[in-house]
């Protein structure tokens, strides 16, 4: 199986503007993610996916970059036109702000696509602001290993520790973070793409709804990774201090 490896990545932010150029230890983000992809043992190549130059002027000293649409609603449909025009059996979607992705979660999520149409990854909840965080996802999975649902709430919802503190809840159940990628066949994702994104979608602003409000079941390998997401500026010093730790962090 031929998996393309898709960094979607957009110059406009509302929480964190020209965000994939931003240096973080000396590099722009987006080169950060790029070089944790290559690792990967799993991905034939790796493509940024962008509507903006700048995006493509700097990424394009690491890897493929193609240029997409700029109304694209989501990732996927960023993807999706990568797709059109590369041939693959099935692509994995890295989120772009995701610079200390492991390699080994991106071989994971690949790992499952001879048996899924569409999979992702996910790990146990540890830190309370992450249980708190709306932006940080929670997902929920049955015992097959599919999911049920994903959202910005933390779901499930413990009726019999409501009135206890969200440190005593955290340690009460096995709360999982959604991690920012998804593997999807070819033929089913521009089966997602060939519809508009769904209520849940729009409702929550999460892409991996519109696939399940289809039909679409979505494998979740389970992964002990501890993952920080750039969603605002100030995540950036974190990041800074993780890369400092792995010796990363000197330009």
């Amino acid at each position: 199986m031929r998996i393309i490896g898709v960094i979607p990545a957009r110059f406009a932010s509302t929480r964190f503007p020209g965000k994939p150029l931003h240096l973080i230890a000396g590099k722009p983000l987006v080169q950060h993610v790029i070089e944790r992809c290559q690792q990967s043992r799993s991905l034939a190549e790796v493509v940024v996916a962008t509507d903006d130059l700048r995006i493509a002027s700097a990424a394009q000293r690491f890897c493929r970059v193609v240029m997409t649409r700029d109304d694209h609603p989501s990732g996927t449909d960023r993807i999706a036109e990568v797709a059109q025009t590369i041939e693959a059996d099935a692509f994995v979607n890295i989120q772009g702000d995701e610079p200390l992705i492991a390699p080994s979660v991106v071989d994971a999520v690949a790992a499952l696509l001879p048996h899924a149409e569409m999979t992702t990854a996910v790990t146990p909840i540890r830190r309370l602001d992450d249980y708190e965080n709306p932006n940080v996802v929670k997902a929920v999975v049955n015992q097959a290993g599919f999911a049920l649902y994903f959202s910005r709430r933390t779901v499930p919802y413990l009726r019999d520790h409501a009135s206890e503190s969200p440190a005593h809840q955290l340690g009460a159940f096995p709360f999982l973070k959604h991690l920012g990628l998804y593997g999807y066949r070819r033929d089913a994702l521009l089966r997602i793409v060939a519809n508009p994104p769904s209520p849940l979608e729009l409702a929550e602003r999460l892409e991996q709804l519109r696939a399940l409000e289809l039909g679409i079941r979505i494998a979740v390998a389970t992964v002990d990774h501890e993952s920080i997401g750039v969603d605002v500026p100030t995540d950036v010093a974190r990041v800074e201090a993780i890369l400092a730790s792995e010796g990363l962090g000197s330009v």
